[in-house]
């Protein structure tokens, strides 16, 4: 299989000595989504693809993942496109354009899932490996990454979403720089461009993504799903200012008139206690 799925349990004891996270769910679980075929650096062919979207979507259903990581096996994240597949695909008029319609259906997926999901950047993120590490909510990065887009070199052009995310995310004369260039960013400099989080050592990279799973799992999951979408609506759909305050408005107050879970954070917080959100 080109990606593999693990599963790891978030409410056990703390990772490395850190604080515990209260109030997680004894059955709450990070999903990690591992891009597996390093000999080739991780490429995202159609199999690929469409595994990953079947997995998401399973993953998004099942109320004890908490998070999804995505990440690469190996010295890569993911290198894009497989180009040596390229040769054929690209010479053919009805495969291509669906090939990179499920691309882009997979990146608004990830970005739709009321599930958090977070690429954890091990290596080489370049190409479609930029384009998938964009529709996550955020990054955190290996000191080892290196980070592009890299399809100029190769007389390619993006048309996963790296032309619409990455101005977006770094601005449109730095995305410019990185597209025209191809050059690839150490992993200090994505972190001062905005393309990841944080970085941390390489070893610590899974430990990185457990912890943060942890702390996600301790809040609502009803709350996180809110607030992702709220906020991804902007960023996704180029809402105007007022539109998305009154979006932002009408969700806040359906969620906190209608669910248990504001209710239950509002009496462990006079109670001095830890919350016991059900997701309701």
């Amino acid at each position: 299989m080109s990606v593999r799925t693990d599963r790891i349990s978030l409410g056990g004891p703390p990772v490395n000595g850190s604080e515990p996270a209260f109030g997680v769910p004894p059955n709450a679980e990070l999903a990690l989504v591992t891009l597996d075929r390093p000999d080739e650096m991780n490429p995202l062919d159609h199999d690929a693809i469409r595994t990953l979207r079947a997995a998401l979507a399973d993953l998004d259903a099942d109320p004890r993942v908490r998070a999804v990581a995505i990440t690469g096996a190996g010295r890569a994240f993911s290198a894009g496109g497989d180009m040596k597949k390229y040769r054929t695909l690209q010479r053919d008029p009805i495969a291509f354009p669906v090939f990179l319609e499920d691309f882009h259906t997979l990146l608004t997926e990830v970005g739709a899932a009321a599930t958090p999901v977070l690429a954890l950047v091990n290596g080489v993120a370049v190409a479609g490996g930029i384009e998938l590490l964009l529709s996550c909510d955020f990054a955190v990065a290996a000191e080892s990454a290196r980070i592009g887009d890299g399809h100029l070199p190769f007389g390619q052009m993006g048309g996963g979403g790296s032309l619409t995310l990455l101005p977006r995310v770094v601005g449109p004369s730095r995305a410019r720089e990185l597209v025209f260039t191809g050059r690839t960013l150490p992993a200090a400099e994505a972190l001062e461009w905005g393309l990841v989080s944080r970085v941390v050592p390489d070893d610590d990279l899974r430990t990185a993504g457990i912890e943060i799973a942890r702390g996600l799992a301790a809040r609502s999951p009803l709350a996180v799903a809110n607030a992702k979408r709220t906020l991804n609506a902007s960023y996704w759909e180029g809402t105007a200012i007022g539109a998305g305050l009154r979006l932002e408005r009408e969700t806040a107050a359906r969620y906190c008139l209608t669910s248990t879970d504001a209710h239950e954070g509002l009496a462990a917080f006079a109670e001095k206690r830890s919350p016991q959100f059900s997701g309701r």
